[in-house]
């Protein structure tokens, strides 16, 4: 005849994680890109400074002189 089974362990099921344990990987990287995106939009430094306009090459008179200029006919008032 064969011999009775022996009883070497009892496999019992785990218990379910609680809500942290399941989720915690979530939060953190939620908190990371948070972190992230305010350090890179509100700390980001000094800001550039624009360049100057190009400035003009000439200048006009002040209103009120009166400048002769030379034409190809002759003076011009």
């Amino acid at each position: 005849m064969a011999k009775a089974p022996t009883v070497i362990g009892v496999l019992t099921e785990p218990p379910a994680p609680t809500w942290w344990k399941a989720n915690r990987h979530k939060v953190f990287g939620i908190g990371g890109l948070l972190i992230g995106y305010l350090i890179g939009t509100h700390l980001a430094g000094a800001p550039e400074q624009q360049p100057a306009p190009p400035r003009p090459g000439h200048s006009t008179p002040a209103p009120g002189e009166q400048h002769s200029t030379r034409t190809a006919h002759g003076l011009a008032a």
